[in-house]
């Protein structure tokens, strides 16, 4: 690929990302967008809404830059949990290990590149990217000992940066477990795979089992029960209620009139009338009543309650039959991070559904190799042009072919790649999760797979059948076609780094879609009502995208360096971008408690010997004896270093340190807590929750952002309102800058005139 092809793509999506984070800083400020773009923070509540109204409003300002610079990371901690500050910590990671690797290489491998054979350059952008990359040192040169040099300065960084990183987070990992000392799931245990039993139902099988084999440590259980009809119709009923949000009445509850948006003429705002009689809706019934309970509808798993913690942790580590398929054990996850329909699942068919789901997979990965052979032929439309005579009339017109070339393969693939991420949600799904942190998880890993394979591993194979390279004949051959390869797709991995990374973060922080649905909202169905559907952080899209680009990083450092800089300002933006979202925008619910960190090691570790194996092949192939004995050994110390990690970190992230959970109950029990622990686990799992529950699970936003006072903006400067004011939810109209009251006539939306069902119902919309 020409430079020229290079400049063109980055100088597109350069104007793309300043055009939308310009825009983004404008709509942040417009009190419409609030639901948008400060979504966690409006859950969260405590917080005073204004419309401050000056010129600045309409202004792009970097504040929000500053604000994400400046919050730390307690405070990160305390507004997102510990999942968010690992996915932070790998970003921060990426940009210290790849501020060494180019420093390094741009300053050495770099110029030892371009000048590796006697010839006259052209100018810069007239160049061909080839002449940056390690082909173009002439076989047998002295000056690969530079190569090597750098391959062993970044393996010693990554290798200490990822040492103190995985201390740190295994720190965090155990403070996060003794931080939770409150939470029920370290008392229980989801049991699976309950025997059926002809005489007795199951509650009473699993009773009986645990009476008489953990008599000193059970104490109560909670059966699993099928998804019936009780169970859709209040899930219906509690949709029809955040339905019924958006139609609130107004003030005097008396219908209004309002202009249509498309024709014009008058339309009723009020369709539905209000029923305040208690004698208009059934009487005395009871959330817990509306319940299928009955033995007809158990399902073989239940959670079941110790009394300590330790003796869930050992009930749920060992096999408690001689048959390992029936009574099957694991620690019970988080009350809101239960995957309740997958408990309904048999368990024999679990491995089953992991086999389907694994070979549907593959195949996907199979059929993908289409699109990104295509994307292949399009960045070597001069190879193709000796087969297809058709194509040299393109090539003809210069800024076409640099636009084809350079810009329009990545864009593809990406547009490809968003159907990725929801398909291996769904296998996830289908393997029988048990909770949703852990689906995400399983599907993190799938997409990381595929990302890998697709973006590096195949658009290598395919360029190398499209040039005509030999492929791959025996497994010694391996790194020296991949070190032939490699150099050749630097120009697109470099171009793919522009759209799939500088471009997709203007794009994240911008929400097109939630921003089209409000606008929508707001616009066509006359929506004023400050409703808005909180999200969850993608762990599963952007940790693989993060690790492809620290992949990327890694093999293309020492051959073709000239994407570092490039890399380097795409990990900045992510985190602050990432940051500012996780601040702003998404809420947690759940999380994982940072178990994500052990597969961005892995990966890393992969990444560095795949590097190590690559610079080994090319060492070959330019005959450098020396720098191909000296590769060898970094190798094995790198798997060493890995296998020490594996053995001193990696447990942490897969049990619960025994001492730790002991310490614990006792700590408990001599401050009289047990008790009071105890009586919060009978109600805890249930599958219809009721308020409370369900305002608990909500209430992960608890935040030292979240409850603010802030003053009146009209009473602040226009650079201090930029950075306080402007940024909350402001109501329309108000032009004093006092809160708002709602004032209201007594209608169904007040407490003192709903049923009990009613008042439950509108608890949980």
């Amino acid at each position: 690929m020409e430079i020229s092809a290079l400049l063109t793509s980055a100088g597109i999506n350069i104007s793309i990302c300043i055009v939308l984070l310009s825009l983004y800083s404008i709509l942040r400020k417009q009190p419409a967008n609030y639901c948008v773009y400060f979504g966690r923070r409006l859950v969260c509540g405590g917080a005073r809404r204004y419309d401050p109204f000056w010129y600045e409003r309409f202004v792009p300002s970097p504040s929000w830059l500053v604000k994400a610079w400046e919050t730390s990371e307690d405070e990160l901690l305390a507004a997102a949990g510990l999942d968010a500050v690992v996915f932070l910590r790998m970003v921060l990671f990426s940009i210290r290990i790849f501020f060494i690797t180019a420093i390094v290489c741009i300053a050495f491998v770099l110029p030892v590149n371009y000048y590796g054979q006697p010839k006259v350059h052209k100018e810069i952008h007239l160049e061909s990217s080839a002449v940056f990359t390690i082909e173009n040192l002439k076989e047998g040169s002295k000056w690969l000992w530079v190569h090597c040099l750098a391959l062993y300065i970044i393996t010693s960084a990554a290798c200490l940066l990822l040492y103190f990183e995985y201390r740190t987070i295994a720190k965090m990992r155990l403070g996060h477990i003794t931080g939770s000392a409150s939470k029920p799931s370290q008392f229980t245990v989801l049991i699976r795979a309950i025997p059926w039993s002809p005489d007795q139902s199951y509650s009473d099988t699993l009773s009986k089992f645990f009476t008489n084999y953990h008599s000193s440590s059970y104490m109560s259980h909670q059966m699993v029960y099928h998804n019936g009809i009780i169970q859709r119709l209040l899930l219906d009923a509690e949709r029809m209620c955040q339905s019924l949000k958006h139609v609130a009445p107004e003030i005097n509850c008396k219908p209004s009139l309002t202009p249509c948006t498309f024709c014009g003429g008058l339309t009723a705002t009020n369709s539905f009338h209000i029923l305040s009689n208690e004698g208009d809706s059934v009487k005395g019934m009871e959330l817990g009543e509306m319940t299928m309970t009955t033995p007809e509808q158990e399902r073989p798993a239940a959670f079941v309650f110790f009394k300590t913690r330790y003796d869930a942790l050992v009930a749920s580590e060992v096999l408690q039959s001689s048959n390992p398929m029936l009574w099957v054990t694991d620690l019970a996850p988080e009350p809101h991070d239960v995957y309740w329909r997958n408990l309904n699942i048999p368990y024999r068919q679990l491995w089953i559904r992991r086999i389907a789901t694994l070979v549907g997979a593959v195949a996907f990965m199979f059929v993908f190799l289409i699109p990104v052979t295509f994307i292949q032929g399009l960045t070597q439309l001069e190879q193709l042009s000796h087969a297809f005579p058709f194509l040299r009339g393109i090539l003809k017109e210069k800024f076409i072919n640099q636009v084809i070339t350079g810009y329009l393969p990545s864009v593809i693939l990406i547009l490809f790649f968003y159907a990725v991420p929801p398909l291996m949600m769904y296998f996830s799904t289908l393997e029988g999760s048990i909770a949703r942190s852990i689906r995400k998880k399983s599907a993190c890993i799938k997409v990381l797979y595929f990302t890998i394979w697709n973006v590096f591993f195949v658009n290598i194979l395919s360029g190398s059948v499209i040039r005509q390279l030999n492929v791959f004949s025996s497994v010694r051959d391996i790194p020296a076609q991949l070190a032939r390869a490699v150099p050749t797709q630097a120009g697109f991995f470099t171009t793919y780094c522009f759209t799939s990374g500088w471009a997709s973060l203007a794009c994240e922080i911008m929400q097109p879609m939630a921003l089209i649905w409000n606008l929508v909202a707001k616009a066509v169905s006359k929506n004023k009502d400050e409703s808005y559907e909180t999200l969850r952080f993608p762990y599963h899209t952007e940790i693989p995208r993060v690790l492809l680009f620290g992949l990327l990083g890694f093999t293309n450092s020492v051959i073709a360096p000239l994407i570092l800089p490039f890399l380097l300002i795409y990990f900045f933006l992510a985190y602050l971008i990432y940051k500012n979202q996780i601040l702003n925008v998404y809420i947690t619910k759940y999380e994982s408690g940072g178990q994500y960190w052990p597969i961005f090691h892995n990966t890393t570790i992969f990444s560095l010997i795949l590097t190590q194996i690559i610079a080994l092949g090319f060492f070959g192939l330019k005959r450098s004896s020396v720098a191909s004995g000296f590769t060898i050994p970094l190798i094995l110390l790198t798997l060493l270093f890995s296998e020490y990690c594996r053995h001193r970190f990696a447990p942490i992230f897969h049990k619960h340190p025994a001492k730790m959970l002991i310490d614990m109950d006792r700590a408990d029990e001599m401050a009289g807590k047990m008790e009071e622990l105890h009586k919060k686990l009978h109600n805890v799992y249930s599958q219809i929750p009721l308020h409370s529950q369900r305002s608990s699970s909500k209430g992960e936003c608890s935040t030292p952002l979240a409850n603010q006072e802030l003053p009146d903006p009209e009473k602040l400067k226009p650079e201090e309102g930029d950075a306080i004011a402007k940024e909350l939810w402001g109501y329309q109209g108000n032009e004093s800058g006092q809160e708002h009251e709602d004032k209201s006539c007594p209608s169904a939306s007040t407490p003192e005139h709903r049923t009990p069902t009613m008042i439950e119902l509108h608890k949980r919309s």
